[in-house]
C-alpha cells in the first residue's frame, strides 16, 4: 500500500519536487535518485516518509496530507 501511495503521490507532483526528494533520499542513503526511486515504489516499500529526514520530511508530509495521501 505505500509504494502505491508513493507512486499515485509522484503522478500529483510537479517534477520539481518529486526530483528533491528524490535527491533528498539518494542524498541520505548514498545511492543515485534513480536508485531511491526504485525504493520508495517498490511493492515492500515503507511510507515514502520513512525514507526522509529533517525539514523535507516535514514538508513532504505536508504535502501528502494536502493531497489526502496521509
Amino acid at each position: 500500500m505505500s509504494a502505491a501511495n508513493t507512486i499515485q503521490f509522484f503522478r500529483v507532483t510537479d517534477s520539481e519536487t518529486k526530483a528533491s526528494i528524490l535527491e533528498a533520499i539518494a542524498n541520505h542513503y548514498g545511492i543515485t535518485p534513480s536508485e531511491a526511486e526504485e525504493e520508495v515504489t517498490d511493492f515492500q516499500a515503507e511510507s515514502l516518509t520513512d525514507y526522509l529526514v529533517g525539514p523535507i520530511r516535514d514538508a513532504t508530509q505536508l504535502l501528502m496530507k494536502r493531497h489526502g495521501f496521509a
